[in-house]
């Protein structure tokens, strides 16, 4: 088990317990995300923790299906669900890097205060845009510590190297919306209560590849 799995392992009694930072700014990307949710939509998560935000939208939706590489944030995603009574939400093992997703097949995507914690948010990004359907929507909130944070961005190489904290990417916002687009992904709505809190973006892949989504799908696929 690698020192991050450790890690994640040992907060996750504390994280499950731990009231929501900005309970507000929680509660306007639970809205806006659930304007685009419909009953026969099925959803994946990457990143879930202890599965709170999957049980909330589950209601909505046909099927969830989230993972996170912390057995223990899994185990308690699952009793959380078994407690609720929600039957559709899936709680596994697993990490966006090496799980199988199908390509086109997810109608949304989300990935909620991950994306800093990846080295290749690139290839995260790219494995998204290939798995949503035409039209699917990618849901983000992501922590760029530029900003929020710029001398932890400044220690972040050094961190990295030594591994002593779990992995994190430094990046600007600015950086992390060009990422979407440069995969090919249409933001749609972009939210970020001040600079020091979480980027929230929404972006759609597009039903038809065209323009820049069209080059995009075209590194993608292999052409370059």
């Amino acid at each position: 088990m690698s020192s991050a799995h450790v890690f994640w392992d040992r907060l996750a009694r504390k994280y499950a317990a731990q009231p929501i930072a900005d309970e507000a700014a929680y509660q306007t990307k639970l809205a806006q995300t659930r304007r685009h949710l419909r009953p026969d939509m099925d959803l994946f998560e990457f990143g879930c923790g202890t599965g709170s935000t999957a049980l909330v939208h589950a209601p909505f939706v046909r099927s969830i299906r989230a993972v996170d590489f912390s057995p223990a944030m899994i185990e308690i995603a699952r009793g959380k669900a078994e407690a609720a009574g929600i039957g559709n939400a899936q709680f596994e093992v697993g990490d966006i890097d090496s799980i199988d997703l199908a390509p086109a097949s997810l109608d949304m995507i989300l990935g909620l205060s991950i994306l800093h914690l990846l080295r290749d948010r690139h290839a995260v990004v790219d494995k998204v845009f290939r798995a949503l359907k035409p039209g699917g929507l990618f849901v983000s909130s992501t922590m760029c510590l530029r900003e929020v944070n710029p001398l932890l961005a400044l220690l972040a190489p050094l961190t990295n190297r030594l591994g002593i904290i779990p992995y994190l990417d430094p990046m600007t916002s600015d950086q992390l919306a060009a990422t979407m687009t440069g995969a090919g992904l249409v933001i749609e709505h972009r939210w970020q209560p001040n600079r020091k809190s979480a980027l929230f973006l929404i972006a759609r892949r597009p039903a038809a590849i065209t323009g820049a989504a069209g080059q995009g799908a075209r590194r993608l696929a292999g052409a370059s």
